[in-house]
């Protein structure tokens, strides 16, 4: 059986791979793609790729609830957010929306989810 590479993540991530994290998924994409399709106002925020994570992407509605995924690529996110015809922004560039902290701070005990450490909790 071959691993079918759906989104691109592995055409696109480039030479090297992080050694710390573990790679992007197709699931890590379709999380992103059903967050954004279950909300409304929903920008993507690429965050850079460190030398313990990989390149995530933080997906963010418009009250401020979100929700941050490994996307392996820039190019990955901004061919997801293309389809969906979303905005993609660079988060060093732009930094994180007033309002996801504000969601932050309303919501202390739902920020984080306990199956996914540094994943905002879905209702």
């Amino acid at each position: 059986m071959r691993f079918r590479d759906r989104f691109g993540i592995r055409k696109n991530r480039g030479s090297t791979v992080t050694k710390l994290d573990r790679e992007a998924t197709d699931a890590d994409i379709g999380a992103l793609i059903a967050f954004a399709r279950a909300r409304r106002g929903v920008e993507f925020f690429v965050e850079p790729e460190t030398f313990a994570t990989d390149t995530t992407a933080v997906a963010v509605a418009h009250d401020g609830e979100w929700t941050r995924r490994r996307v392996g690529s820039p190019k990955v996110i901004g061919k997801v957010a293309r389809d969906l015809g979303l905005p993609v922004y660079d988060v060093q560039i732009v930094g994180y929306p007033p309002r996801m902290r504000a969601w932050n701070a309303r919501n202390p005990s739902r920020r984080i989810d306990p199956g996914s450490p540094g994943q905002a909790v879905a209702p």
